[in-house]
């Protein structure tokens, strides 16, 4: 039943942060892949299934939103929701806590769905809606 929510925890290191010690804007991306990535998973179906059936995801957009800083060696908690049924595309809504449990940053990512041989955006595999619809 949507909406699904999904929660991952990532350590800071140090190769996340620029010379402030202050994670880096462009690893917030890497951060959402790991929450869609490990909330997909933990519904029993892995990224590499779908590739396996000549599918892909690129990400078509990305709104971005910084609330608070993360730091160096803090455990941070990534948040993901899906809040309804795929199509040709498949949002997700990100939310990511520093160790504090303070909002830091959220986003909504849009992904699209790929054929792999002809690179043409198709619907959404029917294996991953009967999973969204069955949670």
């Amino acid at each position: 039943m949507l909406p699904i929510t999904g929660i991952a925890q990532y350590r800071v290191t140090y190769a996340d942060t620029d010379q402030m010690g202050v994670v880096y804007y462009g690893n917030y991306g890497r951060f959402f892949e790991i929450g869609r990535t490990e909330m997909i998973r933990g519904m029993g179906l892995p990224y590499i299934e779908l590739e396996k059936e000549g599918i892909a995801m690129p990400v078509y957009s990305v709104e971005s939103k910084f609330r608070n800083v993360l730091r160096y060696d803090e455990l941070i908690t990534i948040e993901t929701v899906v809040r309804k049924l795929p199509t040709a595309r498949m949002e997700f809504f990100h939310r990511i806590f520093n160790q504090a449990g303070e909002l830091a940053h959220e986003a909504k990512v849009v992904l699209v769905f790929q054929d792999l041989k002809t690179g043409k955006v198709v619907r959404a595999p029917e294996k991953l809606i009967r999973v969204l619809e069955n949670r």
